[in-house]
């Protein structure tokens, strides 16, 4: 670091993802100070550089990677690409918060779970749901026991016409690893699996659907479609996950679907003592007392600071103190397996074992 004792951050990515980052720790700057950023595309890093102040613009990621200005790398950039440069980074002495998925797929987890034990750095995965205030609320009395055990979860993310970027990076398997169930499956499944205690995943069956996207139906929004490229992704998946204490969890989420998408991402959690529900900011504890169903709604303060934030200040206290992140490597690879696992039992329409041998 350097005298200031701030940590200096590299950008690897200056698409859109890299324009969040940028921002949340701009608000941080008493802690942190951005020195450098590279994209593939370099005039797209040399607009962010001068639009943030940023010093140092690299020509590729291995420059800022080497760079002595740089004490932690933030990797925004397709899936593929994860991987490699998490562990160039690590071995170069870096820091690394990732976005997710961690890997591209779970041979890269696994590859990025052995460098990072190898070499000691922090490497943090960007699931910022776990820092949301409810998700934070909840787990809490999860903790306290409030909820007694917790034996089948279910959770989901709708999008009516929400395919991003199609024939881009977003929808070619080789690049994105997957469709809704890598993009934002993996943020519900993440979360879900923290809620419940982390308990243990040993098997999968699941299916997936690709309906709307080779038929370049369900478009969404986010990112520019390229009618040149291909879509072989899928725009629908569905899971039942069984863990080793016998506990479950019902995982469903869709870039596009004909069905009503009115609720946000949600996670139902049952409990032996209570249960808990989380939509968006709001949400319920359902427990039963005096032989009557009781009902606490829960809400996000208008105040709240905000789930990036946080997450930001952990990977930065996590680098000071040399704590674990919440969102650890282990956290990335569990979600990987699950995710291949998902894949593999829509191919063979049979239930998958996980692999959890490194």
């Amino acid at each position: 670091m350097t005298t200031s004792g701030k940590i200096r951050i590299g950008i690897i990515g200056a698409g859109n993802i890299a324009n969040v980052h940028i921002n949340d720790y701009l608000k941080l700057q008493d802690e942190c100070e951005i020195t450098s950023i590279t994209d593939v595309a370099l005039p797209l890093a040399e607009q962010r550089a001068k639009e943030y102040g940023i010093p140092h613009v690299f020509r590729t990621a291995e420059e800022l990677i080497a760079s002595d200005n740089v004490d932690a790398v933030i990797v925004a950039v397709p899936n593929k690409f994860h991987a490699p440069l998490a562990i160039a980074a690590m071995e170069a002495g870096k820091h690394v918060l990732l976005e997710k998925p961690m890997g591209l797929n779970a041979a890269d987890a696994k590859q990025i779970v052995r460098v990072q034990q190898k070499t000691g750095r922090i490497v943090m995965v960007g699931h910022q749901r776990r820092f949301e205030h409810l998700a934070m609320k909840i787990k809490e009395q999860v903790v306290r026991g409030e909820l007694g055990s917790i034996y089948t979860a279910k959770a989901g993310w709708y999008r009516r016409k929400g395919i991003p970027g199609w024939g881009t990076w977003f929808t070619q398997m080789a690049v994105s690893g997957g469709g809704p169930l890598i993009d934002i499956g993996v943020h519900m499944l993440d979360l879900s699996l923290h809620l419940m205690g982390n308990p243990k995943p040993v098997a999968v069956y699941g299916a997936t659907y690709a309906e709307f996207g080779p038929q370049r139906k369900g478009i969404g929004g986010w990112g520019k479609p390229n009618w040149d490229g291909y879509y072989d992704v899928e725009d629908l998946a569905t899971a039942l996950i069984r863990m080793e204490d016998g506990s479950t969890l019902t995982l469903e989420v869709s870039w596009a679907v004909h069905m009503s998408t009115d609720s946000a991402p949600f996670i139902h959690l049952m409990g032996s003592e209570g249960g808990a529900y989380l939509s968006g900011t709001t949400g319920k504890y359902l427990t039963e007392k005096f032989d009557q169903a009781l009902e606490v709604d829960l809400t996000t303060p208008a105040d709240d600071e905000g789930s990036r934030s946080r997450m930001c200040k952990h990977f930065l206290e996590c680098i000071r103190t040399g704590r674990e992140p919440l969102t650890s490597v282990m956290t990335g690879l569990t979600n990987n397996l699950i995710l291949d696992a998902i894949y593999e039992s829509s191919r063979t329409r049979s239930e998958v074992k996980l692999d959890w041998n490194l």
